[in-house]
């Protein structure tokens, strides 16, 4: 399966293109709703549905070639080492890694790989209902909802988080601790907010984490954990916009995805949505 398929020409698709999508269907730390692990294959065949033209450029014609896979039968951290390996080499190569899960907990490795390529601390601005600040939920140390906690509190990377408005006292506590920079959904939705300015001093350099239930439930109920009170569509895509402005995007991931059968417009939702990220980071 190829993301974009009937729109990309072969040069588009070749192995040099600017962005590399990467498949991860990792399932291994779910805590509700299930189907994370079909999320990827939904979202590359509903792209097949959509438009090169978005806002009044093609995204596309910097070229997107989907790569294989992830192997995510292996145990959770060798899947998480083969992910970091797989955008290290992306990034290393000046290519732009865009992974679509699967569960959260993949933006660990996939974080780390782009990290390790340019050798410097990056900034993650994250669209998200949850924190995922955690120290370890439910026996997993590299759970779903413990994934910025390590990579914030045990790695150094900065962190700035829009759109949560489900988090438990721990994580209310611990994301003043690090200084995380966020603004929760309700003051963003009730204050119609829909641009944002990062810290003079947080990185250049950003990698941008959309977990699909940032977005409002009725928009987006094919995720794991929906919840209420989220973010509209374009409200979200501008508030990445405006957060990269000035700055340069290095990774993109696209999480929590849990198809519904029968209901295809959130498959299409979270692959527009992917396109509509990738446009961004051209600029858009």
């Amino acid at each position: 399966m190829i993301f974009l398929n009937s729109e990309l020409t072969l040069d588009e698709r070749s192995p040099e293109a600017r962005f590399q999508i990467v498949p991860m269907p990792l399932e291994k730390t779910v805590s509700y709703g299930s189907g994370t692990a079909d999320g990827p294959a939904a979202l590359i065949d509903a792209s097949d549905q959509l438009e090169r033209l978005w806002r009044g450029m093609e995204p596309c014609a910097a070229g997107i070639y989907t790569t294989p896979p992830i192997d995510c039968d292996q145990p959770l951290e060798e899947a998480l080492a083969a992910l970091s390996a797989r955008t290290e080499g992306i990034a290393r190569a000046g290519q732009i890694p865009v992974t679509l899960g699967g569960e959260h907990s993949l933006s660990w490795g996939a974080v780390m790989g782009v990290s390790r390529a340019l050798g410097r601390r990056i900034g993650i601005v994250q669209i998200d209902a949850h924190a995922d600040l955690r120290r370890a939920y439910q026996g997993f140390r590299h759970s779903h909802a413990s994934v910025m906690q390590l990579l914030v509190e045990e790695e150094g990377m900065a962190l700035a988080q829009y759109g949560v408005r489900a988090l438990c006292t721990e994580e209310a506590t611990l994301r003043d601790a690090l200084g995380v920079t966020y603004i929760d959904a309700e003051e963003l939705v009730m204050g119609n907010i829909t641009e944002v300015t990062l810290p003079d001093d947080f990185p250049e350099d950003i990698y941008i984490s959309f977990d699909v239930d940032g977005l409002d439930a009725p928009l987006m109920p094919a995720t794991g954990t929906p919840v209420p009170g989220g973010l509209a569509y374009y409200q979200s895509l501008s508030i990445v916009r405006s957060a990269l402005k000035g700055r340069r995007c290095v990774g993109i991931d696209v999480v929590e995805l849990a198809p519904i059968a029968g209901a295809d417009v959130w498959d299409f939702t979270a692959a527009q949505l992917t396109y509509a990220l990738i446009g961004i980071a051209q600029g858009g």
